[in-house]
């Protein structure tokens, strides 16, 4: 579509991640599933955040305006983010599951979570309430 319209930007956007795509393709001999193009996708995007946090402090804001419309055109290519109380309900499974009572626990629980959130949740965040309901 990009291709038709003439929006260069969102053309050379996709461009970028069909490349990155095709590069982890051939690098690791495999045709990537859904997960890890959300996974090049996710990369992507970090790039470009920290790019814009760069830019910024540099007050180079024409570079970062830039970055932040390669963040929005990648993501719509994302999957629907999940809710903080969808969130909360997969932690307290997971850790009921695991059976976790305390910090040495966390990779337990982060192990089950990580391929159900992948894509759909900042694992920053995650991460920060798994710590809050194991220590608390």
């Amino acid at each position: 579509m990009a291709m038709r319209t003439g929006n260069a930007k969102q053309r050379d956007t996709i461009r970028l991640l069909q490349a990155a795509i095709k590069q982890r393709e051939v690098d690791e001999r495999i045709t990537l599933d859904d997960a890890a193009i959300v996974s090049v996708i996710e990369k992507m995007l970090k790039q470009r955040k920290d790019s814009i946090t760069q830019y910024e402090a540099a007050q180079r804001l024409d570079l970062a305006n830039s970055e932040k419309e390669e963040v929005s055109i990648l993501s719509a290519y994302m999957p629907q983010a999940l809710s903080d109380s969808e969130i909360e309900c997969l932690i307290t499974a997971a850790i009921s599951e695991t059976n976790a009572a305390g910090m040495q626990d966390m990779g337990k629980v982060m192990s089950i979570l990580k391929p159900k959130l992948a894509g759909r949740a900042d694992m920053a965040k995650v991460s920060a309430l798994i710590k809050t309901k194991i220590a608390g």
